[in-house]
């Protein structure tokens, strides 16, 4: 335990110093940001929420084309007219990324009415909001097919003309809770753990792939339809993200091929301070900590609405 504590005295001032440094000398050299303006954009949960905000954001940023997937066509529609009405070509298509045929089928779709799609962003995600044993089970299957292994299907759509291509970006919109969970969505934060693992390999992988790039996006809670009526222990401290921030730094992230983006920064500091393990309570480990600092004092079901399990799509 001594060692554990001498060795967090040493490296968190470390990390401390290099983001900060990190950050200053994006401020003074800043890095080139990528053209999109070739780029054929694919966004699944494309409709609402986060997702909309990000068509807005590759449209204001020149994007080629746009193509959103979700599986309410009123939202997909109007999201659609909006982004014409911005002069980039959008197109939308009914999809239920949980469904592996479907995604298969709707991939093959775009590629004959688009072309070759070069950035995908996995956005489509659901949250029961519910304790294990008062789950549904069909619920706890659809968070993972939709919030897991949706990015497996598309993944698998799409990355193989990338590799072709040797030009294309996978973008995965995750959460914080991928890194630690709250109790009240046991769902949410194992599909999103997993989809965490399941982009660190894929990352890893493509290192050797010459113009194929991963990013991966854990934002805090942001104000979105998916988790309205949430709250949290100091909203002053921890306001929730706005989607339209949320849209702008990851699409900045992507142009400037970065793997990771946490949101906002105050997330380093609790990611480091969980991993050496401050805070441990009784166990000593910290497994716990330090994000039930940041949940409602009223339960997680009722953090997250026990009547809200809406498809952002």
């Amino acid at each position: 335990m001594v060692w554990k504590w001498l060795g967090a005295l040493v490296v968190f001032p470390l990390q401390m110093i290099y983001l900060v440094v990190k950050a200053a000398i994006g401020l003074v050299l800043p890095a080139k940001l990528r053209d999109l303006s070739r780029e054929n954009v694919l966004i699944t949960g494309g409709g609402r929420g986060i997702g909309r905000q990000l068509a807005r954001e590759f449209a204001e940023r020149g994007a080629r084309k746009i193509v959103l997937w979700g599986r309410t066509e009123k939202c997909l529609k109007e999201t659609t007219e909006e982004i014409r009405q911005m002069g980039t070509e959008c197109h939308y298509f009914i999809c239920d990324v949980g469904n592996r045929e479907e995604v298969y089928q709707t991939a093959k779709a775009v590629r004959e009415k688009v072309g070759d799609i070069t950035i995908l962003v996995n956005n489509a995600a659901v949250v029961h909001g519910k304790s294990l044993m008062d789950s549904d089970d069909d619920a706890l299957l659809k968070s993972q097919h939709i919030n897991t292994l949706g990015q497996f299907w598309t993944t698998k759509a799409f990355l193989p003309r990338m590799l072709e291509l040797q030009n294309g970006h996978i973008v995965c919109l995750n959460s914080v809770l991928a890194l630690s969970a709250i109790p009240g969505a046991i769902d949410y934060c194992t599909s999103k753990a997993s989809a965490f693992a399941f982009m660190e390999s894929l990352t890893l992988g493509l290192l050797d792939c010459p113009g194929v790039s991963a990013t991966t996006v854990l934002p805090f809670h942001t104000s979105t339809e998916m988790f309205q009526g949430m709250r949290v222990r100091f909203p002053n401290l921890f306001p929730p993200l706005k989607p339209e921030t949320v849209a702008r730094r990851t699409v900045e992230a992507v142009q400037l091929n970065q793997t990771l983006l946490l949101l906002p920064w105050t997330m380093h500091v609790l990611i480091i301070l969980k991993r050496y393990g401050a805070g441990g309570g009784s166990t000593g480990s910290g497994l716990c900590w330090p994000f039930p600092l940041l949940h409602t004092d009223s339960g997680g079901e009722e953090a997250l609405g026990k009547s809200k399990c809406p498809v952002i799509d």
